[in-house]
């Protein structure tokens, strides 16, 4: 699973309560013009956008809707929260985005640093998100209530359940209900559960492996005792990352090759391939 998270280091969270179609929020009960704006204006951002919703029964309760800006970026790690009474307010709001900082949220937003956990359960795009989401996202929520949201797509439906932790952007996949106290208690400590780990959302997939592998090697669990400061040129496959810890610099070596033919969503032909990361090496960079 290990490189799989999206390089994206800035989401956009919109509550929408009720269904969501294959294209989540654009074809949810939001009006679909309104919605498809608010996704036009956040990509231009720099902004991903997901539609949340509380875990649980989705119908529609027509009370305003939360929203957020979720940064996963290394010393910036926040999430910031504000209330619109309609999705046009929010329109109006990401007409003066800008993608290098957020002057443009609202006088009242909250900062929030605490975690917050989401669970794909984006079933029209992969049933498997939501027969594997769904469960994970109620037992998170007896576990943490009132930090748990259902999200759509977050990528890698073949590895559902998936559990996005917020704000470090730390993605996991094939999380069972079994597993989620163990998981929740590592979050809460905040460590990284190297055996679940899909990756962090905001680098690219070398920059993952290499940092995933750091955090196994060196014995070094807490989330952000490692960061990644220079990824080499790719040559013949592989590329060198260097990584800054409380000791020093490491250098990882990270090789790429391709999967053997299997379905990359749970819907999806056998015969598709996916790019494989795997790290061979780490020493010193000095």
């Amino acid at each position: 699973m290990i490189g799989t998270a999206p390089p994206s280091p800035r989401l956009l969270l919109v509550e929408q309560p009720g269904p969501w179609g294959r294209e989540g929020l654009r074809e949810s009960h939001a009006d679909p013009a309104v919605a498809f704006r608010i996704d036009h204006l956040a990509a231009a951002a720099g902004l991903r956008l997901q539609a949340i919703r509380s875990p649980g029964r989705h119908a529609d309760d027509g009370g305003g809707h939360r929203v957020a800006v979720a940064d996963v970026r290394s010393g910036v790690a926040r999430t910031t929260w504000w209330s619109v009474d309609s999705l046009d307010t929010l329109v109006g709001q990401l007409e003066s985005a800008d993608s290098l900082d957020d002057g443009w949220l609202p006088d009242d937003a909250v900062v929030d640093t605490d975690p917050l956990l989401l669970v794909c359960t984006h079933g029209r795009h992969d049933a498997c998100c939501a027969l594997r989401g769904r469960p994970l996202a109620v037992m998170l929520h007896r576990l943490l209530p009132g930090r748990v949201w259902e999200t759509t797509h977050v990528g890698g439906d073949r590895f559902a359940a998936n559990l996005l932790a917020l704000p470090t952007g730390a993605l996991y996949g094939r999380v069972t209900p079994d597993a989620a106290p163990g998981l929740v208690d590592r979050i809460l400590r905040g460590e990284v559960s190297l055996e679940l780990l899909r990756g962090w959302f905001g680098m690219s997939p070398i920059a993952q492996t290499a940092l995933a592998h750091a955090h196994r090697e060196l014995s070094l669990p807490t989330s952000g005792a490692l960061v990644v400061r220079r990824v080499s040129r790719v040559v013949d496959d592989r590329a060198d990352v260097t990584v800054s810890g409380p000791d020093g610099d490491v250098t990882v070596g990270v090789v790429m090759s391709w999967s053997a033919p299997d379905r990359l969503t749970c819907m999806g032909p056998a015969s598709a391939r996916a790019r494989v990361y795997r790290a061979v090496s780490l020493s010193s960079a000095g």
